[in-house]
């Protein structure tokens, strides 16, 4: 079990882009594994259990919690858990791979704090609230409830960018894609340090 393994964090809010520009980042640099994420919600679309999230009962996440078995988790939600599993990190690690995750700001920030200079926080920063508003909309998978509650988390976690090592702005995802490419790849090789 190694302890020196490093962390790349992509943090946004929902509607920001992070999620394309870790896959992207997934299929361009070979070291790194995706971290996948416990939560409570059930899967969404064509989700798979062990791929997209570990998907788990709230009591199965509580109890976990209780057994201090995560490195940091969340109710993002009114009742909806999320969080990173120390196991999920340690299998990673293990692998001889660079652990990248697609986080909530939050979970984030939380991530930064405990692994410090192992690990890189990138903060993506849409274009405007208004887009993000739009991008959240257009998906379509969201009830008004449930996009008014994602439209003022997004509001508030806008204001953590500065806390974070990077701001990647994603006003063209090409742009914020290859600048990404190139951030994450002079981390792994050692030659950006915070």
């Amino acid at each position: 079990m190694s302890q020196n393994g490093k962390l790349i964090i992509f943090s946004a809010p929902s509607g920001a882009g992070k999620t394309t520009i870790v896959h992207h980042l997934l299929g361009k640099i070979p070291n790194l594994e995706f971290s996948i994420s416990a939560t409570t919600r059930p899967a969404r679309g064509d989700e798979q259990d062990g791929k997209d999230y570990y998907f788990i009962s709230k009591e199965e996440f509580l109890h976990r919690i209780a057994k201090k078995q995560f490195v940091e988790f969340e109710e993002v939600y009114s009742g909806t858990f999320y969080g990173t599993l120390r196991e999920e990190i340690e299998r990673i690690w293990a692998a001889g791979k660079v652990v990248i995750f697609d986080i909530d700001v939050e979970g984030g920030m939380h991530l930064k704090r405990k692994y410090q200079e192992q690990a890189l926080a990138i903060f993506v920063q849409p274009p405007s609230l208004d887009v993000l508003k739009e991008r959240l909309a257009g998906r379509g998978t969201d009830s008004p409830e449930k996009l008014a509650e994602r439209f003022v988390k997004a509001e508030k976690e806008l204001n953590y960018a500065p806390q974070f090592d990077i701001i990647l702005k994603n006003y063209d995802l090409q742009t914020a894609c290859n600048e990404a490419e190139e951030l994450v790849s002079d981390f792994v090789e050692g030659s950006l340090q915070f």
